[in-house]
């Protein structure tokens, strides 16, 4: 709660205070999690444990919390708290440095955040990387070596499909759209989308987000730019981690389980939100005419195919999340390769901007013009939120394996979506991943919903093969 009202409502003094309160919240909770008492309680629960069913919440609730006792008393209750205070107080530094282009005011904070993740990562053994204790902390029970493998078999597919997909004209979306009015149609549009009224809340802020304090208090934000609509693609992507909290278990509340297995999956369900519900045809077959109403002098012109044309367009950019379902995923390999680097020792951070922009050029052809579009556009290194950013892409993946579940058990989605029916898709995916929880790994929540252990990028690409293939050459 600290955190979101920091990153939304907190004044801009506060931030020193704010970083010690969270500091203190997060020693007291990480000595009593941590305590021998646990363990000994834990050891008791053996027993029962193996006498129960594997799919029972108490099964589970013992699993999970003993693999996260045993991954935390490694941490030294100091270097926990310093991890806090320094993700605090990088984050205001961050903040200031993005509006003024200052990427050598951000570098102390985030050399800071780098030394103090390099010493959490000696508290453990790995297989195959240090990175691998920092992927494990938001993607668990995955080793490097595997992201790596499946951003291999993207890397070159996407690559080839940017360069060969065709030019599509969307300059109307450079036009001023007025943000009062975004926020508007992003509200009109989130109440349709199966939530419960009176559970969620929408606020604006620097770096879009979302966090939950049960899954009746879920609060999501947004940006609203001076040109565009990205804000609506940012509320429903921000929806889909909405709805993941919002539809857990009630059982499960107040326990280790009421989050989801992995931010993979989670991310997952942000990606399906925004892009197979929210750039599809049926979607806006329902809601297009509604916008134009909306935007009469930037889009009352613009006719549907065109729209479309123009949400599904494969565009190298600067801005990872303002980025098309084709080059997005582009933009994380990116980062997962210059944190590995980071982490390792091989790149000093002061030499980060060189290597991203040399890393935008190769990966997207794209140059980077400062470092507010480059270096300093993402929040997360503020936080120390490395290991992070893999789980985005990995859920671009992901996010399809489920959707062919999804339309396999809905036949009838699309008459439903060009309707403005969501609410049978949210009660399917509520009842057969949110609900869940944590109580499974993510490999094993995987294979319950799609009947495969891996995660496979083949439906991904396959879909965006077909989707670019049915853009109109030279749009």
């Amino acid at each position: 709660m600290l955190a979101w009202d920091q990153k939304v409502t907190m004044p801009e003094g506060g931030h020193p205070a704010r970083a010690d309160q969270l500091a203190t919240l997060s020693k007291v909770v990480h000595e009593r999690f941590v305590d021998e008492e646990l363990g000994r309680l834990l050891e008791r629960l053996r027993p029962l444990e193996e006498s129960l069913d594997y799919d029972s919440d108490d099964g589970s609730l013992i699993r999970v919390t003993r693999r996260d006792w045993e991954k935390q008393r490694r941490v030294p209750t100091e270097l926990r708290v310093e991890l806090t205070r320094a993700a605090a107080l990088g984050n205001q530094v961050w903040i200031e440095a993005r509006a003024t282009n200052d990427f050598a005011k951000f570098l102390p904070a985030l050399q800071r955040n780098l030394e103090l993740k390099r010493q959490y990562v000696d508290c453990f053994e790995w297989e195959d990387s240090p990175y691998t204790p920092l992927l494990d902390d938001f993607e668990p029970h995955m080793l490097t070596s595997e992201v790596a493998e499946v951003f291999g078999t993207i890397r070159p597919v996407l690559a080839e499909l940017v360069q060969q997909a065709p030019r599509v004209d969307a300059e109307f979306f450079e036009q001023s759209f007025e943000a009062e009015k975004q926020e508007e149609f992003c509200k009109r549009v989130l109440d349709t989308l199966g939530l419960e009224k009176g559970s969620y809340r929408l606020d604006p802020t620097v770096h879009p987000f979302c966090t939950s304090f049960s899954n009746r208090d879920v609060r999501m934000t947004t940006r609203y730019n001076e040109t565009g609509i990205d804000a609506l693609w940012s509320t429903m992507h921000e929806a889909g981690h909405g709805h993941y909290a919002h539809g857990i278990a009630d059982s499960l509340q107040r326990t280790p389980l009421a989050t989801s297995p992995s931010l993979g999956l989670n991310e997952s369900q942000s990606r399906t939100w925004e892009n197979l519900v929210g750039r599809s045809r049926p979607f806006w077959l329902h809601w297009y005419e509604r916008l134009q109403d909306t935007f009469p002098a930037q889009l009352g012109d613009v006719d549907l195919e065109t729209f479309l044309a123009a949400v599904n367009r494969a565009e190298p950019g600067l801005i990872r999340v303002e980025a098309d379902e084709t080059t997005y995923s582009l933009h994380i390999i990116l980062r997962f390769e210059l944190e590995q680097r980071l982490v390792e020792g091989s790149l000093d951070p002061k030499d980060l901007p060189e290597a991203w922009s040399a890393g935008m050029a190769d990966l997207l052809g794209v140059e980077v013009p400062d470092d507010t579009h480059g270096v300093l556009q993402d929040i997360h290194w503020s936080q120390g939120g490395i290991g992070y950013f893999p789980t985005y892409a990995l859920g671009n993946v992901i996010s399809l394996q489920i959707w062919a579940s999804v339309r396999e058990a809905l036949p009838d989605l699309d008459a439903q979506m060009e309707a403005g029916e969501l609410g049978e898709l949210a009660a399917w995916l509520r009842d057969n991943l949110y609900s869940l929880g944590r109580k499974f790994t993510p490999k094993e929540t995987i294979e319950r919903i799609t009947r495969s252990p891996t995660i496979d990028p083949q439906p991904y690409l396959a879909y965006l093969r077909e989707k670019l293939a049915a853009l109109p050459a030279g749009a």
